[in-house]
């Protein structure tokens, strides 16, 4: 199980596309973390923001995108510290000179979690 959520302020929409930054995060739980997240467990949803406030309120063009990931308990440290500083320095590669075009912060938070789950998704990828 790896579920990212991935908030992001309204005011980025002129200058930012959502899905290929959703596909990215998906596609790198799939290829990149050495099947430490089962494929029918991943998913990632962005959520838009409208309603917020950033730092003073001062700067209209302050911008955030804030990606929570929730995984199940069972990954080493060193897996979660090296899979997820390259996954981080993926996503500001992905951003690019969005940066240097406007204020924005970037913030990636991981949380083990225990919960209980009925998915017949596994099944489907396992008949594929």
């Amino acid at each position: 199980m790896a579920h990212a959520i991935v908030e992001w302020t309204d005011n980025l929409a002129e200058d930012f596309a959502i899905k290929p930054l959703l596909e990215l995060i998906a596609a790198d739980m799939r290829d990149n973390a050495n099947g430490a997240f089962p494929v029918g467990g991943i998913r990632v949803r962005g959520l838009k923001l409208t309603d917020y406030v950033i730092a003073d309120g001062a700067g209209e063009n302050d911008a955030f995108i804030n990606i929570d990931v929730k995984m199940g308990i069972g990954r080493s440290a060193a897996f979660r510290e090296t899979y997820f500083d390259a996954l981080f320095a993926r996503l500001v590669t992905h951003l690019g000179d969005l940066f240097t075009r406007r204020p924005l912060a970037l913030s990636l938070y991981v949380t083990e979690v225990e919960g209980w789950k009925h998915n017949s998704i596994h099944h489907r990828l396992k008949k594929a």
